[in-house]
């Protein structure tokens, strides 16, 4: 009975082993042939509209290709790139995925510009006259994001600029950061760009 039982496990094992290989084998084709034209092969985009994926949370990555694969985030850009190439993504080669971009070295943010002393004093205090929330609170002190929280030091300007307009306007949408990003104005936006932008 011991024989057969450990036989089973073994079984089990090899067959969950294989299907590991094939989903790190399917993720490193997905990457050669379609994330990389964007992203590039590391996920250090050299195009500002494309984010920064190398270093970002394993599961914030997750999350976000089973959105687009499923529909469920709309923005314009999702529609437009991401619903089409996350469409055949089963969740194995969503989680190679996910850990090849997670365990590629960060971009670190410059943290540099005329507005950034004025973007880390709203990153890690906020306004509370405005009714905006600090961002480390969610974010991370240094904007390392954690989870499903995304990794937000290092990203390109134009990109998060971007990205906090479309919450602010509700063109993106997630309660949390609709909420946060609302009372933003194009300044902070901007300031809060500078501090934490690589570009």
């Amino acid at each position: 009975m011991r024989t057969l039982v450990a036989a089973s496990a073994g079984l089990f094992l090899i067959g969950a082993l294989g299907q590991g290989r094939a989903a790190d084998t399917m993720a490193q084709q997905t990457i050669n042939s379609t994330c990389q034209k964007c992203h590039g092969a590391s996920g250090d985009s050299d195009t500002p509209i494309y984010p920064r994926l190398n270093g970002q949370q394993a599961d914030y990555i997750a999350a976000q290709l089973k959105n687009f694969r499923d529909h469920k985030r709309d923005d314009t850009h999702a529609r437009g790139y991401m619903w089409g190439k996350a469409r055949t993504l089963d969740d194995q080669t969503i989680a190679a995925l996910a850990q090849h971009y997670a365990g590629q070295k960060p971009t670190p943010p410059q943290s540099g510009g005329a507005l950034a002393a004025e973007g880390e004093a709203l990153y890690q205090h906020g306004d509370p006259g405005r009714g905006v929330m600090a961002c480390q609170q969610c974010h991370g002190h240094a904007g390392e994001g954690a989870g499903a929280m995304p990794r937000v030091a290092g990203q390109h300007a134009p990109y998060l600029r971007m990205v906090l307009g479309a919450f602010r306007s509700g063109l993106r949408r997630n309660d949390q950061m609709n909420g946060a990003a609302k009372n933003l104005s194009d300044h902070q936006i901007e300031a809060l760009s500078s501090y934490l932008a690589n570009d």
